[in-house]
């Protein structure tokens, strides 16, 4: 499975996703993503965790200088922690919080929107974990165990999508991806897998509103999973053939 982009408005089969802000009332996500890649990664961090809910430990109290009231609910996802609860999201005031941790500018009244994003993504990362498991046996009792966020280290597919941008720039883009997480999911059997999930920019909608381009795929760190990506890219391959009319060259008996 390649790289998929999401739509907030049209979540189904390619998980392609509109910035959640209206076009009418702005014209760009207040994400920065023409910020150093240093910059555009996500704010929390994932690799402090508190045991008791598996997130970082973040206050819920007003940041100094704070001008507006956010809210402290946060927000259950629809990802399995284990067999008796689900993974929760940082509440927009836990998320501000992150940010001016990390000496990030952000305007107050655009936290609301940007946890949306973040927690959208997440949602449409483990839709495409979820298909890659179904294809493999069952998504059935899927739980993602455990994740962390590598936004400082570019997978070795990122890479030679930007060695290939700088051979082909007509055809390939030099951005790197914003954003990256190690996800380790565990099966119903009890096995754990690890996925990769590279978090792209991708050209705007006409209205000006931003796409995301997530590429979720199982890490080449064992045989199951390598097995699993050379099948998906030998359907890809004949999809591709298929959908221009042509067959794959046949070697001469």
């Amino acid at each position: 499975m390649g790289q998929t982009s999401s739509t907030y408005q049209q979540p189904p089969a390619v998980s392609s996703a509109r910035c959640p802000i209206p076009a009418a009332t702005s014209s760009k996500c207040p994400i920065s993503h023409d910020s150093p890649p240093k910059q555009a990664q996500c704010p929390i961090d994932h690799t402090a965790l508190n045991p008791l809910n598996q997130m970082p430990t973040l206050p819920q109290t007003p940041a100094p200088e704070q001008s507006i009231i956010l809210p402290t609910e946060r927000t259950e996802s629809s990802i399995p922690r284990d067999s008796s609860a689900k993974w929760e999201y940082p509440s927009p005031q836990q998320f501000y919080n992150a940010l001016v941790r990390k000496g990030w500018e952000t305007p107050e009244e655009h936290v609301e929107t940007m946890v949306d994003i973040h927690n959208f993504l997440n949602e449409q990362a483990w839709d495409e974990v979820r298909n890659w498991e179904r294809r493999e046996s069952s998504d059935q009792d899927l739980q993602l165990a455990r994740f962390k966020g590598r936004p400082g280290e570019m997978s070795p597919k990122a890479r030679f999508w930007m060695f290939a941008g700088w051979v082909l720039p007509s055809r390939f883009s030099t951005e790197p991806p914003f954003d990256r997480h190690d996800w380790i999911v565990r099966r119903k059997n009890g096995e754990e897998v690890r996925y990769v999930i590279d978090y792209y920019s991708a050209p705007p909608e006409p209205d000006g509103s931003p796409v995301f381009s997530l590429d979720v795929r199982p890490a080449l760190d064992s045989f199951g999973s390598i097995k699993q990506r050379i099948s998906m890219a030998t359907k890809e391959v004949w999809a591709s053939f298929r959908s221009t009319g042509s067959e794959p060259p046949r070697r001469n008996p």
